[in-house]
């Protein structure tokens, strides 16, 4: 008898852990870190690029795009314009793409610009808010175009006129254009976010709430 339940509790735990092994591994990054020793010389001139401008090193996305070494060069240059050379002042650049991240689900691409948004100026409540899935109750008007902009493109899938109007009229039409820009822009580092699955380092919980949808 106690060796048939010692058999039966065994089987049970087999069959415990066979069925937790593919959650487990369907958490697992798709593109683990490289080390520099591990790339290519296409791939190592593009990774120095790379170091330039990453507080994250090898790691994020650029782990998973560094696969397509042409590919990330691009994406390099409009980071580089889309971070640090827009017309669209970095306050509400950061919130556009907090914005994005909070559609999205995008919980890397919040934590890493989180405390971006935070240095550039945007306040504690607006962030909040906007974690929440909230549209926040106090903006200026130059954050209120943005929050429009950005979730009509996003949710609705279109730019009526009487925003698109406001926009200009507020930002003017090079940074209403840097606006649509950037709104697009991290739709697809969110996917590579996302379908690279990748993780927040060091295993810190995950910086957005789930929202019921």
């Amino acid at each position: 008898m106690a060796r048939r339940f010692r058999a039966a509790i065994a089987l049970g735990s087999a069959i415990l852990l066979a069925g937790l092994a593919p959650a487990r591994a369907q958490d697992e990054p798709r593109f683990p870190k490289p080390a520099m020793e591990q790339l290519s010389p296409e791939q190592q001139a593009v990774a120095a690029e790379v170091l330039k401008q990453s507080s994250a090193g090898l790691g994020g996305p650029y782990g998973m795009l560094i696969k397509s070494p042409e590919l990330l060069k691009r994406y390099l240059l409009m980071t580089e314009y889309l971070r640090q050379k827009t017309s669209l002042p970095h306050r509400l650049n950061e919130m556009a793409i907090l914005l994005e991240a909070r559609i999205w689900d995008a919980q890397y691409e919040w934590w890493a610009h989180e405390p971006l948004a935070r240095k550039a100026g945007l306040s504690d409540a607006l962030i909040g808010d906007i974690r929440d899935g909230k549209r926040p109750g106090s903006m200026q008007p130059d954050e209120a175009v943005v929050y429009d902009v950005v979730t009509e493109l996003l949710n609705r899938r279109q730019l009526p006129d009487d925003t698109f109007g406001r926009a200009k009229q507020i930002l003017g039409e090079q940074q209403t254009i840097d606006l649509i820009a950037v709104t697009g822009f991290y739709v697809m580092v969110s996917a590579v976010v996302i379908g690279g699955r990748i993780a927040i380092p060091n295993d810190e919980p995950a910086p957005m709430p789930v929202l019921v949808k």
